[in-house]
């Protein structure tokens, strides 16, 4: 398989639509990605394995600090390293760190984290709709802590 991670363009809206449907419980509209698209504090990457659509992550950055939006990868993909591709080029931005929400339920993906040397930062009660569940809230850190993130 070959694959491409590129940035998510206003074209691809369509794409990330299918995605989400095919991962989540309660999907982001498209009217929603693109406003996300259009935010100048957002970055979304998209995944392309063979030149199909197979995954894609948002992330907000602000003020240095990161915040994954969505990871997602159509279950045909899974399990092919796309969302360690995912991550490792969502953590290629310059920010001080990077944190995620995930279901306590999805073992997979709290072991790729952690990895990835995400670290569990506390729980989200009820965070999770569709069906109700915690989140495990997940950090990585990417600057040294004893550095003055000012600089």
């Amino acid at each position: 398989m070959k694959l491409e991670i590129k940035p998510a363009m206003l074209d691809d809206v369509a794409a990330l639509v299918t995605i989400e449907q095919a991962c989540f419980s309660t999907p982001w509209s498209a009217q929603s990605l693109r406003e996300s698209l259009q935010n100048e504090n957002s970055r979304f990457y998209l995944a392309l394995a063979d030149g199909e659509p197979a995954g894609y992550i948002g992330v907000q950055i602000f003020s240095g600090e990161g915040y994954v939006t969505n990871v997602a990868v159509l279950p045909a993909y899974r399990r092919q390293g796309i969302a360690r591709s995912l991550l490792q080029q969502a953590l290629a931005n310059p920010m001080d760190f990077l944190t995620l929400e995930v279901r306590e339920s999805n073992t997979p993906a709290i072991r790729l984290y952690s990895s990835l040397g995400f670290e569990t930062a506390g729980k989200r009660p009820r965070f999770y709709r569709e069906p109700e569940e915690d989140a495990v809230l997940m950090t990585k850190f990417l600057r040294n802590s004893n550095e003055d993130i000012r600089n």
